[in-house]
């Protein structure tokens, strides 16, 4: 039986069209959300990441601001910005985009973000809610993973779930956000012993590591749920025939975009393995910027002491 594909862009789309008409109800009281974008730098994947987020924001009727920082900003002058954004009511929600050049504090600038603003979910406080259960903002990723799993109608609450990868921005808080749906949770990392045994306990496996194609088919449990988070990006021949059995199509796609797009499972494997997985691209990618937009919608409720619908 053919592994099931758990379409990320269908389920962005029911989304906002959930957040479509939340929207409408906020304008009609007078409520325009609002999210602020802060891009440091011409990385190019960063500017890509930005304007969409802009533009599904327009897209959705929410007020969406963009602001442009040169690549020699210092952490003060950052941290300026984001004491002007805290102080303007009209906006709900503020984005750092990560990563930011090296002369700048990362952390410093993220825990100066207003915690109701902080529609990434990365402040030491939300952070400290979100071990607690008492959810206010979470990051958007690993929301949008629950998403996925819930809409799809795969079993959480008494499963097996492996999470291989640690960061602060996938890693933890999806492990976390497991658990509080009770799941038992196993979070695995480099330094893992017997990794793909490990791995093969899961019901679900999620990878999120970001190295291509390192969840080979020996880490999946035949039938598991795979949640593919890792987006990597193949720009030579001699990757893609390291990354691909078949390598026919791939090299295709190579010669005619320059890239081919892999996550961190191996693609041919996770089909014949799987009983349920994201592909890449198409799969958990949509969802965070869906997730982010429900963020700033919930920060400009919670900010106004408004009861979220339903």
């Amino acid at each position: 039986m053919a592994a099931r594909i758990l379409d990320g862009n269908q389920i962005r789309e029911q989304i906002k069209a959930e957040l479509a008409g939340e929207i409408r109800e906020l304008k009609a009281a007078g409520i325009t959300p609002g999210l602020a974008a802060v891009l440091v730098g011409t990385n190019p994947a960063s500017q890509i990441y930005v304007r969409n987020k802009v533009k599904t924001s327009a897209a959705l009727g929410l007020f969406g601001e963009k602001i442009d920082l040169p690549a020699s900003t210092s952490t003060g002058e950052l941290l300026d910005v984001v004491d002007r954004l805290n102080a303007r009511e009209e906006i709900d929600g503020i984005l750092i985009q990560l990563p930011l050049p090296p002369q700048v504090d990362s952390k410093k600038v993220l825990s100066a973000v207003d915690p109701a603003k902080d529609v990434d979910g990365l402040h030491p406080l939300n952070v400290g809610r979100l071990v607690s259960g008492d959810f206010r903002l979470v990051p958007c990723t690993p929301a949008g993973v629950i998403e996925i799993l819930k809409r799809s109608a795969i079993p959480i609450r008494g499963s097996r779930a492996v999470v291989i990868g640690r960061s602060d921005i996938v890693g933890k808080p999806v492990a976390l956000l497991l658990m509080h749906e009770h799941s038992t949770v196993t979070v695995c990392h480099s330094k893992t012993r017997d990794l793909p045994q490990v791995a093969q306990e899961g019901d679900i496996l999620i990878a999120a590591m970001g190295r291509p194609a390192f969840v080979t088919g020996e880490f999946i449990r035949p039938g598991a749920t795979v949640i593919d988070v890792g987006i990597n990006r193949l720009t030579t021949e001699e990757e893609v025939r390291r990354v691909f059995h078949d390598p026919a199509g791939p090299l295709r796609q190579l010669a005619e975009k320059g890239q081919v797009l892999v996550g961190d499972v191996q693609p041919e494997d996770v089909k014949e393995r799987a009983g349920a997985y994201t592909p890449v691209p198409g799969g958990v990618g949509p969802l965070t910027i869906a997730m982010l937009m429900a963020n700033t919608v919930r920060a400009a409720r919670q900010r106004r002491g408004m009861r979220a619908p339903g």
